[in-house]
């Protein structure tokens, strides 16, 4: 009934290689509402001269070159799926946290503003300029501070890649409570700074509950050292939490202190072909009941991810499934006891499939073949990068309604007969995490029409909210969601994100245009 698949080919997890063709507009251009401050001054010789004081020189790249194609910034100033562009013409790498706070005191003393960026693997352009602002970028803090073998915290620079830390964890027994397909390249800080899910949210938790403590400096220079790594301390009130998911609109993350959980000893994995999106909620309930603690990992995917990952990304690879289905679904489970622990999926499995709930399926008979079976959901976002510019959207509901949403949005646009090949939308994708209700959809349009973006985040957003969503789970609001606060944040909520932005950054030079609206009329 199950069987193993041997699929070879590795998987990649950076980024970097996934961005080909011509590059979108200026986000200025795109959001032509919005206007730079002129309460932020133009960048001088002085202030790079400064710059060049406290930094090394191969630490500063300054490039005023305004074709993208020549200018040295570029892969500073764009995203990853080439939504978003600045213009900034300077980048800062500091090595310490004392050099940032030297930066963050001239250029709020300055009026200068800036962006903390991390991997820039974001995706609503919260790690980018939007107009000239200066990019900090923290990708040579990159040092591992402490690890405690006893309690699994481990307190690490916020440049440190998530991956890096895992495999500096690997040989401790130890691993790191959060996996994102970016984890080849995105940073401690920037996560930290998104409030990052990933694949295993559903049995570590979000980074709310695994961050003990933070070390940030404040838009004015002040280090904030508040690297505790008690797991329990009611000293007050909890002020890491403000900057978790603060995506550096209130100050720059520089330091960590995560705590890590075991790493497990029994990894299994299996992969289901299923009829309808109901039976995939079937097949959830199903895996609660039957695997409960050691359940890891529940995601879904529809056959048009699949069939454009076999074209796109894997076409060397077979199918790893026979049976075509309209819905695929991977489980994890991770324990300490593999006998045990395969017993209780090989149980769930049967029981799955003489329900009716799965009609196929497969097993995953070593770390290799683990590590294939991911890849068919992993590379997903990287088979729509290739495949032309993409739209991605990333919200979270009722697990009930996760698919509804896509279908309700393949109507809307075949209706207006603007779905297919040929048509301005095209390879109409829907995935995420069933485990803690996070959807997102993904298309292809033709070329950088903004009229046509705005068209599809108006319809995803507004569903969203209507259906007492969100509009974002993981990837934060940054540039492209923060015109939709107003309709999903109560005026009480927003007067109270204003006021904690203006007791921090009164100057507003902390990533400004994003994540909380109308901030800046208040400097």
């Amino acid at each position: 009934m199950f069987r193993a698949s041997i699929l070879s080919r590795q998987f990649h997890t950076s980024r970097s290689v996934w961005r080909t063709g011509p590059l979108t507009p200026l986000t200025s251009e795109k959001l032509s509402s919005l206007r730079r401050s002129n309460k932020f001054k133009q960048l001088e010789q002085r202030d790079i001269d400064f710059f060049r004081s406290v930094l090394p020189a191969n630490n500063v790249i300054h490039d005023a070159e305004s074709d993208p194609a020549k200018s040295s910034m570029t892969p500073y100033n764009a995203d990853f799926f080439n939504l978003h562009r600045g213009a900034s013409s300077l980048c800062l790498f500091p090595t310490a946290t004392e050099q940032v706070s030297e930066i963050l005191k001239y250029c709020n003393k300055e009026m200068l503003a800036v962006v903390p960026q991390g991997g820039n693997t974001g995706v609503s352009g919260g790690a980018n300029p939007v107009f000239d602002e200066i990019i900090i970028n923290t990708s040579k803090m990159n040092q591992i501070r402490s690890f405690n073998d006893i309690s699994g915290v481990a307190v690490v620079d916020a440049g440190v890649i998530l991956e890096s830390l895992d495999n500096f964890l690997e040989p401790h027994g130890y691993t790191v409570p959060l996996d994102l397909g970016a984890k080849g390249s995105c940073q401690l800080g920037g996560n930290v700074s998104t409030n990052a899910g990933g694949l295993r949210l559903m049995r570590f938790g979000n980074l709310h509950g695994n961050v003990l403590g933070l070390e940030v400096v404040l838009p004015d220079g002040t280090i904030l050292d508040n690297l505790s790594t008690l797991r329990k301390d009611n000293t007050g009130y909890d002020l890491k939490q403000l900057f978790i998911g603060a995506e550096g609109t209130l100050g720059l993350v520089t330091g960590v202190s995560l705590l890590t959980p075991r790493r497990p000893s029994s990894v299994n994995l299996a992969m289901l072909a299923l009829d309808s999106f109901d039976d995939i909620q079937k097949a959830f309930v199903m895996a609660k009941e039957d695997l409960s603690e050691i359940l890891s990992a529940f995601e879904f995917w529809d056959d048009a991810s699949m069939n454009l990952v076999k074209k796109v990304t894997l076409p060397d690879a077979t199918y790893p499934i026979e049976a075509k289905s309209k819905f695929y679904a991977l489980l994890e489970t991770q324990g300490s006891r593999q006998e045990h622990d395969q017993e209780k999926l090989d149980a769930y499995l049967s029981r799955v499939m003489e329900a009716d709930v799965a009609h196929d399926g497969v097993i995953a008979q070593d770390a290799k073949q683990i590590q294939a079976l991911w890849q068919w959901r992993e590379t997903i976002p990287e088979a729509i990068v290739k495949s032309g510019t993409a739209m991605t959207y990333d919200v979270s509901m009722d697990v009930k309604l996760l698919y509804k949403m896509v279908e309700d949005a393949k109507k809307h646009y075949n209706d207006r007969g603007l779905l297919g090949d040929g048509n301005v939308y095209y390879n109409f994708l829907g995935f995420g995490h069933v485990g803690d209700g996070n959807l997102h959809i993904m298309a292809n349009i033709k070329g950088f029409d903004y009229k046509v973006q705005k068209d599809m985040d108006r319809f995803v957003y507004d569903w969203a909210i209507k259906h007492k969503g969100s509009i974002t789970a993981e990837h934060g609001v940054g540039v492209a969601k923060v015109g939709y606060m107003e309709e999903c944040k109560s005026e009480p909520q927003l007067r109270l994100m204003r006021a904690i932005k203006h007791a921090l950054d009164p100057r507003g030079i902390m990533n400004p245009y994003k994540v909380v609206p109308g901030v800046l009329e208040d400097v």
